[in-house]
């Protein structure tokens, strides 16, 4: 029983900024992060998109959000939303 409580703490987490809730129970969010070249050793900025469920459709452009991974839902979702940090203004 312990065990699946410290794997379920492990689970990855995002910030992002939804793209778009046009899909039924599902955003695109776009979480941006920094990573160091390999050769030059410049931070540059990158952004990756994630498709996430949102269960009530509560979400809409522009809010930001944050998604933790979890088991596949669908051929692309493989997160779902968890709060709403920022409404969108």
């Amino acid at each position: 029983m312990m065990s699946l409580m410290e794997a379920r703490n492990l689970r990855k987490e995002r910030m992002g900024v939804v793209l778009s809730n046009k899909m039924d129970k599902t955003i695109t969010v776009a979480a941006k992060f920094k990573e160091k070249h390999p050769i030059y050793g410049k931070f540059v900025s990158k952004t990756k998109k994630y498709h996430a469920h949102d269960e009530k459709n509560e979400c809409n452009v522009g809010d930001t959000v944050r998604i933790m991974e979890t088991r596949p839902l669908s051929k692309t979702k493989r997160w779902r939303v968890v709060e709403i940090v920022e409404r969108a203004k």
